[in-house]
């Protein structure tokens, strides 16, 4: 009996987990596809996207920020930094992110539910933002002075007539994403890995992420203050998950992993079975069956029966 029902269970289970990571897949694109879409809706405004860039170079000087022509002329000091510091800016945003997401997903599943509802609300906050305020990037404010390192030294991620690029909305610098996601991303993995005093090293990708996106142009001091008070908001509104069904920021998996997962409708990693009754024990089968395979059965299926929070 114990041997039909346990490969049952099992194989419920796997066919459960592969619906929820669908249904993940899909949700994410979708929402990342709804940004894109939305972000298009402020292709077209130069003149108001020009003007307001002016207006945040202005209050930046009469905030005393530091010019973002300090940061570049470090980067303009050899041909290969500055093309690092390009491909720095197209290439790691993305994967990062994604990479962060699918490694919280397979090993801290109630961390990767808040940091999905972080990086959600963070998101659509600055989509309302973009469309509301659309800014020019210094890199084509004349009053910046700046160079267009995508374009002179690449590799870029821009076509070179902003008003009718396509693949890319250049009018919406406020706030920086690549800085918001960077800092969602270092604020995550350290909530969620083992307390070391090595974990702080997290924060060298947003840093660095902040060092590019000024160097190259493509963002204001502003834009990334911005994008730092948005999380901060995002945080305060997105409860973090609690002691009892946190994946335990330790190393290793284990019986709180796989509760986790049960209770949030995600996948936690896999434990060893619980040895079953000793024979000649005492214990009678039908207790021996109703404690050894009964409880198996009930925690494969667990996950197929459990409410996925979204």
């Amino acid at each position: 009996m114990t041997s039909h029902a346990t490969p049952a269970g099992a194989a419920a289970g796997r066919r459960a987990a592969r619906r929820r990571l669908i249904r993940e897949l899909l949700l994410v694109a979708g929402l990342f596809t709804v940004y894109k879409a939305g972000r298009s809706l402020s292709t077209g405004r130069t003149e108001e996207a020009l003007g307001n860039a002016a207006w945040i170079w202005d209050a930046e000087r009469a905030l005393r920020l530091p010019g973002e022509g300090a940061v570049q002329r470090l980067l303009l000091h050899g041909d290969a930094l500055v093309h690092t510091a390009n491909t720095y800016y197209a290439a790691v945003h993305f994967p990062a992110t994604a990479l962060f997401l699918v490694w919280l997903y397979l090993r801290r599943p109630a961390h990767y539910l808040w940091a999905r509802r972080v990086l959600t609300v963070l998101t659509g906050a600055a989509l309302a933002l973009h469309l509301g305020f659309p800014l020019a990037p210094p890199r084509l404010l004349g009053a910046a002075d700046l160079i267009d390192t995508g374009q002179v030294y690449g590799p870029t991620v821009y076509g070179a007539a902003p008003a009718t690029d396509t693949m890319a909305n250049q009018f919406a610098a406020m706030p920086s994403l690549h800085f918001g996601w960077a800092l969602t991303l270092a604020l995550g993995m350290i909530a969620a890995t083992r307390p070391t005093r090595w974990r702080a090293l997290w924060l060298l990708h947003p840093l660095l992420t902040l060092l590019v996106v000024v160097g190259t142009a493509n963002h204001y001091w502003l834009d990334a203050i911005v994008a730092t008070l948005l999380l901060g908001a995002a945080l305060r509104l997105v409860p973090r998950p609690d002691a009892a069904h946190a994946d335990g920021g330790g190393g290793g998996g284990g019986r709180g992993d796989a509760e986790a997962g049960a209770v949030h409708g995600l996948p936690g990693p896999r434990t060893a079975a619980e040895p079953g009754p000793v024979p000649g024990s005492g214990s009678a089968p039908d207790a021996a069956v109703g404690s050894g395979s009964g409880s198996a059965r009930d925690t494969a299926v667990a996950p197929a029966s459990a409410g996925a929070e979204r």
